[in-house]
């Protein structure tokens, strides 16, 4: 199993040449983002833990690996959702449906605070409890091999005037990133505004010279809608690129580094792939229907 070492490849998009770091081709089950989050689990040996214990949403990518993750260890998932859609529970697919198959657990818990609820009424001595998307210290463990992979990949190829750019849930990865490297990382926020990002960094580091640069958009999105210009932005790059992104966070990512003073000549640019390709399927099917109701 791959879990390291992913290729770089160089692509054109709108004119200008940028390099993909292709975290998507680590191994298929444990993949992207959540590949290096979650590396530090997978690695070290916990003697007592029996389960993992998290939360997010229902189709989270890091549902899906943190099923993956506790397969391979043998533990237990129970991951807790505040809402399961009927429509979800009916139709299983994505992330949902092969966390299932891996044999999580997925709890339904109207709660106004998950991480409140869980951190009084669910750990044991035997639980690993890990934060929604994997904001935890111990992700810098993983980013910090992904960073010395940028590195080496830099030195190698003469790479003048890096910037790294990439889309951010709780920014785990984006705030290890630029603790590690010499270079300008950017990213948007994707889940929440810059104000909710900010608070994440400042979960995990107190300097904020350390935080990566956060860039915006003029228009404000709201997480898991959908927007035509996400489909047509996410479409054009797989045509121009023969490279398939995530279809939740990628094309945020795009259209924030395309319109930023960064997607220039004077700079190049690294783009993180961030995997979560398995939750496509829903997510193009949720498109065709948006898209045949508005035709």
């Amino acid at each position: 199993m791959k879990f390291t070492d992913s290729p770089t490849h160089k692509v054109t998009f709108r004119q200008q040449n940028i390099y993909i770091k292709r975290d998507d081709l680590l191994h298929s089950d444990f993949s992207g983002n959540k590949a290096r989050k979650f590396y530090y689990f997978l690695k070290s040996d916990f003697k007592d833990v029996k389960k993992i214990v998290s939360y997010g949403s229902a189709q989270a990518n890091s549902l899906y690996s943190m099923s993956v993750l506790a397969k391979l260890k043998g533990w237990q998932l129970d991951f807790y959702v505040k809402h399961i859609s009927n429509y979800l529970k009916q139709n299983p697919q994505g992330n949902y449906k092969a966390a299932l198959e891996n044999g999580a657990k997925i709890i339904e818990k109207d709660e106004p605070c998950l991480h409140e609820y869980i951190s009084k009424n669910c750990l044991d001595e035997e639980s690993l409890y890990i934060q929604e998307g994997g904001r935890e210290k111990e992700a810098s463990f993983g980013v910090e091999i992904l960073a010395n992979e940028i590195k080496d990949w830099q030195i190698k190829n003469s790479i003048k005037n890096l910037v790294v750019s990439l889309p951010s849930g709780t920014g785990t990865t984006a705030l290890f990133l630029q603790k590690y490297l010499d270079c300008k990382v950017i990213t948007c926020p994707c889940v929440g505004k810059e104000q909710y990002l900010k608070k994440q960094f400042f979960l995990l580091e107190k300097d904020e010279t350390l935080h990566p640069i956060i860039l915006n958009t003029e228009k404000n999105y709201h997480f898991g809608k959908l927007y035509n210009e996400f489909y047509e932005i996410w479409s054009e790059l797989k045509s121009s690129t023969n490279i398939e992104f995530d279809l939740l966070y990628d094309p945020l990512g795009f259209l924030t580094l395309i319109n930023s003073n960064y997607f220039n000549n004077k700079y190049t640019i690294l783009y993180i792939h961030q995997g979560g390709l398995l939750g496509n399927n829903s997510m193009i099917d949720r498109y065709k229907r948006k898209l045949a109701f508005n035709n």
